[in-house]
Order: C-alpha cells, then sequence, then structure tokens
C-alpha cells in the first residue's frame, strides 16, 4: 500500500475495479506562446484572454521542463460542453480560428496514462476518483491538445534520479492541429 492511500479503517482499499480508467468531469486549463490576443472559450467561460497587443513569450524562453507544471485552472467541468472556441493572431499577425471539440476528442472517457495496472495503487472501494485534467497550449500555428491524471502507485519511482515519486501525472498529448 502506498502512504497517499493511508487506509481508514471502514473502508476498503481494493485495486481498481475498472479498467482503463475513464472519467465524467475534468478541469481544463489554457497555456499559449508566440500569439498575440490568444482567446479561447470553453465550458461557458473565458479560459484564456490575452491581451491583442503583446506577444507572448515563446515556449523556447522557458525551461524545458516547463510543461512539468501544467494543470488546468477551470476544475469540476462535466463531460463534455460545447467544443473550445479558439481564435489568436500567429507571430507573423495571422489571424486565427479554430473550433476543437474536446467531447469527440475523449468521446470514450477514458483516462490516457502510462501506468500499468498492476502498478496502481489500490483505491478506496476499487473506484479510482480523480479527476484528469485536458490542457490545451497554443503555441504560433499549432494547437495541442494534453491529458494528465494524477495515478497513485504502489512503489516509489525513481524521478530526475531520486526515489521519491508514489504517483505518476505523465502529460499526455493527444491531438495536434496546425493552421
Amino acid at each position: 500500500m502506498t502512504t497517499a492511500t493511508a487506509k481508514p479503517s471502514n473502508v476498503p482499499i481494493e485495486p481498481a475495479k475498472q479498467w482503463p480508467l475513464r472519467f465524467k468531469k475534468h478541469g481544463f486549463g489554457v497555456y499559449s506562446y508566440d500569439t498575440y490576443g490568444c482567446k479561447v472559450w470553453y465550458a461557458n467561460a473565458w479560459q484564456a484572454r490575452e491581451s491583442d497587443a503583446k506577444l507572448q513569450p515563446s515556449s523556447d524562453s522557458y525551461k524545458p521542463d516547463h510543461q512539468r507544471n501544467w494543470s488546468s485552472g477551470h476544475i469540476g467541468i462535466r463531460n463534455f460542453p460545447a467544443p473550445a472556441e479558439v481564435t489568436w493572431r500567429s507571430k507573423d499577425g495571422q489571424p486565427h480560428q479554430a473550433r476543437i471539440d474536446i467531447g469527440e476528442l475523449f468521446k470514450d472517457e477514458v483516462i490516457l496514462h502510462n501506468v500499468p495496472r498492476e502498478e496502481m495503487a489500490d483505491v478506496p472501494y476499487g473506484k479510482y476518483q480523480h479527476d484528469p485534467d485536458i490542457i490545451m497550449e497554443v503555441n504560433d500555428r499549432t494547437i495541442r491538445v494534453y491529458i494528465r491524471a494524477m495515478i497513485f502507485l504502489k512503489q516509489r519511482v525513481e524521478v530526475a534520479g531520486h526515489m521519491r515519486a508514489d504517483f505518476r501525472n505523465d502529460l499526455i498529448l493527444v491531438k495536434t492541429y496546425t493552421y
């Protein structure tokens, strides 16, 4: 048993009963690079509203592992609202717009991750209950959609040369669009 799922005395901690893991709600976040005026409307809210006058920094200006800290800013979104409406100008000033159907990308509601079933920690009542983050990157003329989910492990794993992580939350690329 992992330290992340300390067992209360009256709650059965069991292997996940459902495999592959599925989700009914998700978080959503947007990161923009080399764009002017990136705006994303999703789940009845502005997820991004960048300045039309200011070029967002290039992703190259950040550390190579900057994506490690990406997460959602809007949580608890029920699957699935209308497609995300995206407008922006690429760094050359060219205007773009896109309609990204998150529901179509995840129509099977399966959480994509890199953890084998036998390495996943047991969970209360055998039910995995963490909502994944769906993350959109708008980078110049490219939109990428990712998913990230916290999956607790039975054993600690090496991260950056240290045995310290008892979970994985890998960023999984789902789809790339080029404009």
